[in-house]
């Protein structure tokens, strides 16, 4: 099982909206069994709420389930528990590498470190710009990109 946490400020914005493509994406490929998902925030003042509005309006024009998604605070067990802990941008990689006391075997890497198509390796937070659908066209890239990682490690581990 490769377990992959994705993580952003408030965890009510760009890392459930991540969560969500990704569970989708994994869910079309078959691979539900073989990778778990989850998303945290690096603060803790969305504890518990729900994705903001304009994520659950762009997952629901791309009909991307976000049900059940409920904001939480990353914490230092989850670096030792998740393989991949995913950065939305290069201030939460920081803040999850403070954490990481224990020198975990998680590989800490932000989303679009996986892509090659976009210069700024930072996914833009909407709560900000308000421009949810380009966070949702960089969120889709970045997932797509690690999942196709995934996959050529989980052939590594067939062979």
């Amino acid at each position: 099982m490769i377990k992959v946490l994705f993580v952003c400020l408030g965890n009510i914005c760009r890392s459930p909206m991540a969560e969500a493509v990704f569970r989708d994406l994994v869910k079309k490929q078959g691979l539900e069994d073989t990778i778990q998902i989850d998303s945290a925030g690096t603060g803790s003042w969305h504890i518990g709420h729900p994705p903001h509005q304009g994520t659950k309006n762009i997952l629901e024009k791309f009909q991307i389930n976000a049900d059940g998604l409920v904001a939480r605070q990353i914490n230092s067990e989850d670096l030792s528990k998740f393989d991949y802990i995913i950065a939305m941008d290069s201030q939460n990689q920081k803040d999850i590498e403070k954490l990481n006391k224990l020198n975990s075997k998680a590989r800490v890497l932000r989303l679009l470190d996986f892509t090659d198509q976009h210069h700024d390796k930072d996914v833009p937070d909407p709560y900000y710009t308000g421009n949810f659908e380009q966070v949702y066209h960089l969120v889709k890239d970045g997932c797509d990109q690690l999942l196709q990682q995934i996959k050529k490690e989980l052939r590594k581990v067939e062979e």
